[in-house]
């Protein structure tokens, strides 16, 4: 579904932040991306939503290179991948439903899909009695949960979570990793990055280490290593 092919990227005359990076991620697979900061995690999932190109070597989406996708091709693809930010970003004057919701209108989906889908996403991630809350109303780690529903209620076949339970306590981060899961049982690919050693340890899933822009271990049942 995804793979990296000798990619390198540079961003002005400093050092590579991806040097000769190689990975091939399946469909259905659960891969978290670990590495300390500038490890070049972000510089990967940049690269496969097309938001930087690489330097040289070349990034494949279903064996077609990204970096030659005329725009409604990226468009297109986009639109099978969720993304879940570490900082939320929800819309403050928005409830939850809205939140949810403006991701569908987004793409142009009816009201009535919309009306279907979103009590479906926020079942998934148990917000279902907080549709009508409103972001501050919310704990943080509920409020991932909402960005995490947003994500997958147009139902992508990619999840890219970036650093997604960084701003959270113990038991948030607990439920976010196992509506992730759940997520991965029903289908969609996960990529994750993150520095928690916990979260990666209960996983039991592939990891692929990264320090200063290289791979430098990719483990099928790996643990956090750093």
């Amino acid at each position: 579904m995804l793979e990296f092919n000798n990619v390198t990227k540079f961003y002005g005359n400093g050092p590579a932040s991806l040097d000769d990076v190689s990975f091939k991620i399946n469909e259905g697979e659960f891969v978290s991306i670990v590495g300390h900061s500038g490890a070049g995690k972000s510089t990967i999932l940049k690269i496969i939503l097309a938001d930087e190109l690489p330097s040289s070597g070349e990034a494949l989406f279903e064996k077609q290179n990204i970096a030659f996708m005329r725009g409604s091709e990226i468009k297109k693809m986009r639109r099978r991948i969720g993304v879940i930010f570490q900082d939320f970003r929800l819309l403050p004057t928005k409830t939850i439903y809205e939140n949810i919701a403006f991701a569908m209108e987004a793409i142009g989906q009816s009201n009535e899909e919309i009306a279907a889908d979103v009590p479906h996403a926020l079942d998934l991630v148990d917000l279902a009695d907080k549709f009508d809350k409103f972001p501050h109303e919310i704990s943080g780690g509920e409020q991932q949960r909402v960005a995490i529903a947003r994500a997958i209620v147009n139902q992508p076949d990619i999840i890219l979570a970036d650093e997604p339970t960084g701003n959270l306590d113990p038991i948030s981060t607990y439920e976010v990793v196992q509506i992730l899961k759940k997520i991965n049982e029903l289908g969609a690919t996960v990529i994750l990055t993150t520095h928690n050693k916990g979260v990666i340890d209960s996983l039991e899933k592939r990891v692929i280490t990264m320090d200063e822009g290289k791979i430098i271990k990719d483990d099928p049942t790996g643990k956090f290593s750093l």
